[in-house]
């Protein structure tokens, strides 16, 4: 158990059936939840600490405050797993329903609601939609989930160079921007975007961009980060495997979320049924991110009011991008409000 200025942290393993060292974390806080848990799911290549930046408020005060009984999952995309060459599936199947179940365990609750955002949203999405989480009510959606809509850059990008530098490299790594590349073809990359991304001097912000879509910067908006959120973002992005570049690609070709490994407890295509779950679906994304385009959440939207009209929410706020959603200095004003707004409404 781990105790910081305003909340107590205590970590549960979870027996992935693969031994992957996942888990999930009780966050308490001041007060004592008057509500049920939400679990929070982050995205990849980062951490847990990427819900609690330091901003006055984190979206982990708000739910805090609110009354929520907040649990944080690491999964096997997180930066503090030892590196895997994971994909989406294995996630949906061995690691998204063992959170839920660990975190109901613990609370004694019969169900739970989720904030997800970015793969981890992607991931969760194929866990409830393949109905292996039907414990879960609400899941509240950010930046994209079944349709995958991405720059013209980028999809050139996990079109035409993805596939070779996956034979020659297991990862990417922002990192590189920091400490520096380990050998040349790292050494290239890293120096690419140097040159190319010029509006920050933060190598991670620099690397972070190029991997993970074609804006300058991808992740956020200059504007909606502090001096100190910016800074602090040095520490907290890591590794991301190919394979998992090499999924989404198949996915943006397609155009909706497909699986890769074949595995019985997931269809083939994520939209040739409805939904395996009773889930109320709230879609969240800024409207200037480069990372998965508007679109994305856009297109999912229509396609679950088409199963089911009138259930499902869709946000889109003007000025934001993709990660600054949990990290912008003016999120608590602009978004927290928001995502507890839709989480009351269970």
């Amino acid at each position: 158990m781990t105790t910081g200025a305003t909340h107590t942290d205590e970590t549960f393993a979870l027996d992935t059936a693969d031994g992957v060292p996942c888990n999930v974390i009780h966050v308490r806080g001041r007060k004592k939840p008057t509500k049920g848990p939400v679990l929070l799911v982050h995205g990849v290549g980062v951490r847990t600490e990427i819900w609690r930046p330091p901003n006055p408020t984190t979206i982990v005060d708000a739910l805090l405050e609110a009354g929520y009984d907040v649990w944080m999952e690491t999964w096997r995309a997180s930066m503090d797993v030892p590196n895997n060459t994971w994909t989406l599936d294995q996630a949906a199947v061995l690691d998204h329903p063992l959170a839920v179940a660990k975190v109901l365990e613990q609370t004694g609750a019969s169900s739970l609601q989720a904030v997800t955002h970015c793969q981890g949203s992607t991931s969760f999405m194929m866990s409830a939609c393949a109905g292996l989480i039907p414990e879960v009510r609400t899941i509240v959606a950010s930046a994209v989930t079944l349709h995958p809509v991405v720059p013209r850059v980028s999809g050139l990008k996990l079109r035409y160079v993805v596939p070779p530098v996956s034979r020659l490299l297991g990862y990417l790594d922002p990192r590189w921007g920091r400490d520096g590349a380990p050998w040349i073809l790292p050494k290239l990359l890293t120096a690419y975007c140097m040159v190319s991304r010029r509006k920050c001097d933060n190598g991670v912000c620099k690397v972070s961009s190029f991997m993970f879509g074609s804006g300058d910067p991808t992740l956020w908006t200059h504007e909606q980060l502090s001096a100190e959120t910016h800074e602090w973002t040095k520490g907290e992005f890591g590794p991301a495997p190919l394979t998992f570049f090499k999924q989404i690609s198949q996915c943006v070709r397609r155009g909706h979320l497909v699986s890769v490994d074949g595995r019985p407890e997931l269809p083939a295509s994520f939209v040739a049924q409805p939904p395996q779950t009773d889930a109320r679906f709230v879609l969240i994304t800024g409207g200037k991110n480069h990372c998965f385009l508007p679109e994305s959440q856009r297109r999912t939207y229509e396609w679950l009011e088409g199963v089911a009209p009138g259930r499902h929410a869709l946000h889109i706020v003007a000025g934001y991008g993709h990660l600054d959603v949990f990290v912008g200095m003016r999120a608590d004003e602009d978004w927290f409000p928001l995502i507890v707004s839709e989480l009351d409404k269970a």
